[in-house]
């Protein structure tokens, strides 16, 4: 488990972090969202030591993160750091074996991750040759080619198709199931809900929610709910103005009231005919961003 405490970072007079606090837990997808300037990718390079924080502390199991450590964390920077005339396997072995891996257990991981984001048939080609989202998996690839014991990965996602997506996203839950804490930031929003067990938000350098992602969803929850039945449309006018109306389609209506509104509402549905649904709308990843950062 890593935990960031009061990290602050400035540049001159402006800063960049303030007071950052949060926690990254073994096994877990931390999602990382903040608009641009926020301060994401300042925080993960003081995890990764690349920047020095003016105040606070990285730990890593209670222990104050060393260099030795560090060298056994997975970074992928959002800039493309591989070197593009270098041959896709010949790149991940070179980068495993300045982990201290042997050549033959260095081919064996690049060999795998390569067949696991489905480049093995790019394997022997130059970096430069393949696909902007080719590119991106090698870059994945390099993050993990020494099994690191921590993953941090700042916008994995930026320039994969869907099913590319899908397949990173399915690559990141195995290191997550055993047992690496992972973070990653995104711009992607529904990708992340999709993916992160905990989140993490922030703008303008300080933390603005953090905590497990079906806590704060919770937690952030307003009293919407969803009723379902064949023809919604009589549903604004019962209201009569105690409650407001949010989505409707033709066979559901978003609506928020009372309590009382509202139970007066679903025996009137059912008295009218068949209700097919009736649930309270948890806030999406996107509603929660918008409401905590103003």
């Amino acid at each position: 488990m890593l935990v960031l405490d009061g990290v602050t970072k400035s540049y001159g007079e402006r800063r960049a972090l303030d007071d950052v606090g949060f926690t990254i837990e073994a096994g877990r997808l931390t999602g990382f969202v903040g608009g641009n300037g926020a301060g994401k990718t300042t925080t993960m390079r003081i995890i990764l030591g690349v920047l020095a924080a003016d105040s606070g502390s990285v730990l890593i199991d209670g222990i104050p993160v060393s260099a030795a450590a560090r060298r056994r964390f997975g970074y992928m920077p959002e800039e493309r750091g591989l070197y593009p005339k270098m041959r896709v396997r010949e790149q991940l072995v070179y980068l495993a074996r300045l982990h201290g891996w042997t050549a033959a257990a260095a081919g064996r991981s690049a060999d795998g991750l390569l067949e696991q984001l489905e480049l093995g048939a790019r394997a022997d080609d130059p970096l430069e040759s393949l696909s902007l989202g080719n590119q991106q998996r090698a870059q994945i690839a390099a993050a993990l080619v020494h099994q690191p014991d921590l993953l941090v990965l700042d916008e994995p996602f930026s320039g994969l198709d869907v099913m590319a997506v899908d397949l990173v996203q399915n690559v990141l839950k195995e290191q997550a199931a055993r047992g690496v804490p992972v973070l990653f930031s995104s711009h992607q929003l529904d990708v992340v809900e999709r993916l992160c067990d905990d989140l993490v938000i922030i703008a303008g350098g300080q933390i603005r929610a953090a905590g497990r992602r079906d806590e704060l969803r919770a937690q952030y929850a307003r009293r919407v709910w969803e009723l379902g039945v064949d023809d919604p449309d009589w549903v604004p006018g019962w209201l009569d103005g105690r409650g407001t109306v949010g989505a409707t389609t033709d066979t559901s209506v978003q609506l928020e009231a009372p309590d009382d509104v509202r139970r007066d509402l679903l025996a009137t549905a059912i008295a009218r005919g068949p209700v097919h649904s009736w649930r309270h709308v948890q806030p999406s990843l996107a509603e929660i961003f918008r409401e905590v950062v103003g």
